[in-house]
């Protein structure tokens, strides 16, 4: 009789590339959420996890850190989908894909300790900004300029600012204002406030 919880169970042995690469991720995140903490886990300790030999890893990533880095990467939504359709609408998918990564629960105690336990490594934090958080700020960053080149978006305000405007009511919510509301009303309810203050003047 087959197993119902063999899938989610590490695989022992030397599994393939792909097979080997999802399990090391997988248990690098298992580790992550066990220990609560970076610096007590190890290379050595995600290859037996995984059911690899530490040279597998290696062969994918130069050490811990870069590991980690992927584990997380991996571990994040899909960047929202822009249709093109208009900037509101795109506007409202770009922070309604926001608004589901706060509500998650699922992965919302790992990333927190995360994001903590990363200031005191300076280079693992520079590269998770630079692989995983500088991925979803691309996307808002055309989509902005995109506003701004067709003249639907005011052409004055620095970059940064608009970024920080769209991204900053969510970010408020989820990190500062604890309990806050974060119901599906909310992004068409951000996207209109903003835009009647950054929209271009006719």
């Amino acid at each position: 009789m087959t197993d119902p919880g063999a899938a989610d169970k590490p695989r022992r042995g030397r599994p393939r590339s792909e097979e080997a690469e999802r399990a090391i991720l997988h248990a690098t995140l298992r580790l992550l959420d066990e220990h609560r903490s970076i610096a007590a886990i190890s290379v050595e300790a995600v290859a037996q996890e995984a059911g690899v030999g530490k040279a597998t890893i290696y062969r994918r990533w130069p050490g811990k850190e870069a590991l980690i880095v992927a584990a997380v990467e991996a571990a994040e939504a899909m960047p929202a989908v822009l249709k093109g359709r208009s900037l509101r609408e795109d506007l409202v998918l770009v922070l309604e894909h926001m608004r589901l990564q706060a509500v998650d629960k699922r992965g919302d105690g790992l990333m927190g300790m995360l994001t903590g336990e990363m200031r005191s490594h300076p280079e693992l934090y520079r590269r998770y900004h630079e692989v995983v958080v500088e991925k979803r700020r691309a996307i808002l960053r055309g989509l902005l300029q995109r506003g701004v080149d067709s003249g639907e978006l005011r052409a004055d305000l620095p970059m940064e600012v608009l970024m920080d405007l769209v991204t900053g009511p969510i970010l408020v919510r989820k990190l500062v204002r604890e309990n806050a509301s974060l119901e599906p009303e909310l992004p068409g309810q951000i996207a209109d406030a903003l835009l009647g203050g950054i929209r271009a003047r006719s």
